[in-house]
């Protein structure tokens, strides 16, 4: 699973905590904590050049390309509301997938079968996901996601670099074409591989700033993925931990169509 593929599971965690504590979720994170300015010397490589390192930190496109589907499954934790789950996640090349949550007793489900997006829940029932929801969950569905930054966003700036957790990071801003606030991809100077991204979630209750911090990589079938997920909003932190993922598993297509309405 993708370091940006695992931004559905914030909005859909919040979404679940909000159904069992009947919180609102609020506009804004604030300032970060965890990122500063840094005076790190040297010369900052170009978007490219730092895109470039980041695909190859992945694995690289090859290793990439000879992978047609993934499963993952996982763990959920919110300590401030003393609540744990299972996470599980289904991708198929080029754009599909299907992630279902469980937490507190209740299931929140979140499909896209390369055209239509959607989400079902207690709180809102069987939906389908339009305008700026739909346009981040087909980002988030790509499975060759980390090949196709330039498709995925209409602008890409560099803003330098930044301290994420004593360690310094080169920091994309990420404009996506459908408009809004940008995301802000956060990449280790050192490795390539993205650290934090801080972006801007919409639900049927509003828009939410998220930050996602990545960790404990590791190399599977000759990709590398972060298995260890750390997210914020406003109104909660949780940890995502992956325990097992495989891949080239066989989906019917009909795995990720929207349920039909009983």
């Amino acid at each position: 699973m993708s370091a940006k593929r695992i931004l559905a599971l914030g909005s859909m965690v919040l979404m679940l905590g909000i159904s069992a504590w009947g919180q609102k979720p609020a506009d804004s994170l604030g300032p970060s904590p965890r990122a500063a300015a840094s005076g790190a010397p040297g010369t900052i490589p170009t978007v490219d050049q730092i895109v470039s390192h980041y695909q190859a930190a992945v694995g690289g496109r090859a290793a990439w390309q000879k992978l047609k589907s993934r499963s993952s499954m996982g763990t959920v934790d919110v300590p401030a509301m003393n609540l744990s789950g299972t996470v599980v996640i289904h991708e198929k090349a080029p754009d599909k997938m299907l992630t279902i949550i469980i937490i507190a007793g209740s299931a929140f489900r979140q499909g896209f079968d390369g055209k239509i997006g959607w989400a079902q829940d207690l709180q809102d029932g069987l939906r389908e996901q339009a305008g700026a929801e739909l346009a981040e969950a087909k980002r988030q569905s790509d499975f060759y996601g980390p090949f196709d930054l330039h498709q995925h966003y209409s602008k890409l700036l560099s803003l330098g670099v930044q301290k994420v957790d004593d360690r310094d990071a080169y920091v994309l801003e990420a404009t996506p074409p459908e408009g809004g606030e940008p995301d802000k991809l956060f990449f280790d100077a050192t490795s390539g591989l993205p650290v934090q991204i801080i972006s801007q979630h919409h639900t049927p209750e509003g828009v939410s700033e998220f930050r996602e911090q990545f960790s404990d990589y590791r190399v599977v079938d000759g990709v590398k993925l972060p298995f260890t997920i750390s997210q914020e909003s406003s109104d909660s932190s949780f940890t995502v931990r992956i325990s097992e993922v495989r891949h080239d598993i066989e989906f019917e297509d009909s795995e990720f169509a929207k349920p039909a309405v009983q």
